[in-house]
């Protein structure tokens, strides 16, 4: 009998926030006891040869990945690979330390299978977390940048160089994050003006790929010509989407700070379709947003994702998520006939 619906129960008798600081106290205690990481990877990992993708100039040994917000600090990023993901990506890490919005600023909508967070890049910097990530290197790891609250706009590119030049030796990929809605003028830096000169800065500093992670409450049109001139600029890929304000979704909802999870899907979906309409072939798109499923990863990587990453629904679903969901996935493909992963990405 599974055992994660009875934690889960426990859990949510507590503050949404509480419950993740336990959950990641778990993680850090399972990769400090020898053996158990590797013992969780036996387990967990879903890798054969028909989910493997070299992008980046890495291997990623399935594509289904850990979105950025549930380690924001990189403390348990061992243990997560144990948990069967093909890559994980940390942060949203900020220059100087920062505590973040006041509490409470996490909660949960179970009827939805969903989230609202404004935790506000809460993380304890750059500094801290070049101490973690230095000898840590096992599945391809993504770094997500954001900028200080205090730092004001016009000095917004000040951190992310900060950033970049501090942090691109210890990870496979850097996301330029300026679509949080938790950070007071942060969506305001989406324009082409303030792309062009992060990304021109971002190729003079460094060989390693540069993401841009983009809202969903863009529309279609907007998100396609953001990200065709951050592809012009040097961007390698594009992340979508971030979380979204449309609080319309949710009934009663608080009118601040993000949703994510099975409200924010379709509207995830929409910009990705949309983009990779538009990019398809000329850059590496990662799409996230209310995926929770093998079906739903399948739908991703038809419209043209080549890599997915979840995150609430692993509060919702269980630390087995990413191994159930490739193995779905593998179902998927084997009924169509898809030899590689590669044949059915962009194939919808």
């Amino acid at each position: 009998m599974p055992i994660y619906p009875f934690l889960r129960r426990l859990l949510f008798r507590l503050d949404a926030e509480a419950s993740h600081g336990i959950g990641m106290a778990a993680l850090r205690t399972a990769q400090a006891l020898p053996g158990v990481t590797e013992v969780l990877t036996r387990r967990n990992l879903v890798a054969p040869e028909a989910l493997r993708q070299t992008l980046f100039g890495r291997e990623f040994p399935n594509p289904v990945g850990l979105a950025a917000g549930f380690d924001k600090d990189a403390v348990a990023v061992r243990a997560l690979t144990g948990l069967g993901f093909g890559f994980v990506e940390v942060g949203t890490v900020t220059p100087l330390p920062q505590p973040g919005n006041p509490r409470p600023r996490l909660f949960r909508h179970p009827a939805k299978r969903s989230l609202q967070n404004s935790l506000g890049f809460n993380n304890t910097g750059m500094a801290a977390m070049r101490h973690r990530l230095a000898g840590l290197h096992s599945l391809p790891l993504g770094v997500n940048l954001g900028k200080n609250k205090a730092t004001p706009p016009e000095r917004a590119l000040d951190d992310y160089e900060t950033l970049i030049r501090g942090l691109h030796e210890l990870c496979d990929y850097l996301v330029v994050n300026l679509s949080s809605p938790n950070t007071p003028g942060l969506r305001d830096l989406q324009n082409e003006t303030f792309l062009r000169s992060l990304l021109g800065l971002a190729v003079g500093i460094t060989a390693k790929p540069i993401l841009v992670k983009i809202a969903p409450d863009l529309e279609p049109v907007q998100a396609v010509a953001l990200c065709e001139v951050a592809v012009e600029a040097g961007a390698a890929g594009i992340i979508a989407t971030n979380t979204t304000v449309d609080y319309s979704l949710i009934p009663g909802a608080r009118d601040f700070g993000g949703l994510s999870g099975q409200v924010l899907r379709e509207k995830s979906f929409a910009i990705l379709e949309a983009v990779a309409k538009a990019l398809s072939g000329r850059t590496v798109l990662i799409s996230v947003g209310g995926i929770d499923s093998g079906a739903e990863v399948y739908r991703r990587l038809r419209a043209g994702a080549s890599l997915v990453q979840i995150y609430t629904a692993l509060i919702y679903e269980g630390p087995s998520l990413p191994r159930r969901i490739n193995e779905e996935l593998l179902r998927l493909m084997e009924r169509d006939g898809a030899k590689s992963i590669c044949e059915i990405i962009g194939a919808g």
